[in-house]
């Protein structure tokens, strides 16, 4: 950290982003991870709402990645989807962690197989497309204080994902914190358009990750992987997410000094 070699620029865009201690465990696992890479990481905090009214590419144009975190409510949700479309676009190094691998989930949904309107329950209750809908366990369930689904769980990755490269192994364990799951009804339909389901709960068969193969590195899941993240033992995602930004960047200052 004292030392770094260079450095990577990150944009944060979060619903939070004006109360940076609300992301403290993001903040320090982007660290980690510039740490292993000897970087220095420099967060760009950007208001979700924001991407709502101004153009992503003015505002996120010098991101050499983009990290969209978790959160609740539909305040400033069509921003973060906005962030995705972005970076799926320009081919920009993307991480969305629980709500922001939901807000990846329904922007593939609506601009790649065309479902109008897609969205998750917990911001439209009668969209004709539910890519997102309450955990099953809490069918019924009106009252949700302390209904969240907590704590370690079993996920199986698929062979060759950027999941299994960063975690080197096909088994892991995550902790996690949301009420809304992948709505399996939509697996076949996103898999067959070219949303990788890399990542599933095997007792459960929830969905856990989503990749997108052609893409420098395109990645959303489910749980929250900076809770086990440390200086000296960065969590793989952060690793492997830092690790693609600094290449990004690399490419475009090389690209830049040719023309």
């Amino acid at each position: 950290m004292q030392n770094p070699r260079d450095e990577v620029d990150i944009a944060l865009v979060g619903k939070y982003a004006g109360l940076q201690d609300s992301y403290m465990s993001l903040n320090q696992a982007l660290y980690h991870g510039g740490i292993a890479h000897h970087l220095k990481i420099n967060i760009f905090w950007i208001e979700a709402e924001t991407l709502e009214t101004h153009k992503p590419e003015k505002i996120l144009a010098d991101a050499d990645g983009i990290l969209v975190p978790g959160g609740f409510g539909i305040r400033g949700i069509e921003g973060k989807i906005k962030a995705v479309t972005y970076a799926r676009k320009q081919k920009v190094p993307f991480f969305g962690i629980c709500l922001g691998m939901q807000a990846a989930a329904i922007e593939y949904a609506r601009s790649i197989v065309s479902l109008k309107n897609a969205n998750s329950t917990e911001f439209n209750a009668k969209t004709p497309h539910k890519i997102f809908f309450k955990w099953r366990e809490l069918k019924g369930v009106q009252d949700l204080g302390g209904t969240m689904r907590l704590g370690e769980y079993l996920c199986l990755l698929e062979k060759g994902s950027f999941a299994e490269k960063a975690y080197g192994s096909i088994n892991i364990s995550e902790r996690h914190r949301h009420r809304y799951e992948f709505n399996p009804d939509y697996e076949d339909v996103l898999s067959q358009a070219g949303l990788f389901i890399s990542g599933k709960n095997p007792d459960h068969g929830l969905v856990e990750i989503v990749e997108i193969r052609d893409h420098p590195w395109f990645l959303g899941c489910q749980f929250h992987p900076e809770f086990k993240s440390k200086p000296l033992a960065p969590h793989p995602l952060f690793k492997a997410f830092i690790g693609a930004s600094y290449a990004y960047r690399c490419q475009r200052d090389k690209n830049k000094r040719k023309s």
